[in-house]
């Protein structure tokens, strides 16, 4: 795998990804940056989410379940001082439909364990909690 970015001016820079789609990346206002790209360090949650997210629903679905809908919330603590890296993530995966619990709970525990490689790539303890229709299970670490 590889990428390649490209300076465009201030603290922007842009990118096409192996899979064709441009990215756009901009510094904090404090460091000149501008609004017109996503900070790295959130590329890097919504990355992690999106990760776990792919492989929980790939999971599901080989599990012959298929969530109405679906979506997670990512936070990430981050240090104080340079280089501020993340210090914890915490995901909650909201769910809606006819799913199995215990179902749930594997294909959460199946990604982080052994699917997710963002996951894995990143040296930060992750939690996970979800809830299905609504109604909120045990945390998952």
């Amino acid at each position: 795998m590889k990428a390649n970015i490209t300076w465009n001016n201030n603290v922007l820079f842009s990118g096409i990804a192996a899979s064709g789609h441009e990215i756009k990346m901009d510094g904090a206002e404090e460091i000149g940056g501008q609004h017109a790209g996503v900070r790295p360090m959130e590329l890097l949650l919504h990355s992690v989410a999106g990760c776990s997210g792919i492989h929980v629903v790939s999971i599901l679905q080989k599990m012959r379940l298929e969530p109405i809908s679906f979506n997670i919330e990512v936070n990430g603590d981050r240090e104080e001082h340079p280089p501020k890296n993340f210090k914890n993530l915490q995901l909650h995966f909201a769910f809606e439909g006819e799913l199995p619990e215990e179902k749930v709970v594997r294909a959460i525990k199946l990604t982080h364990e052994k699917y997710c490689s963002v996951a894995h790539s990143i040296n930060v303890p992750i939690t996970s909690t979800y809830s299905i229709n609504g109604v909120t299970g045990k945390e998952i670490i």
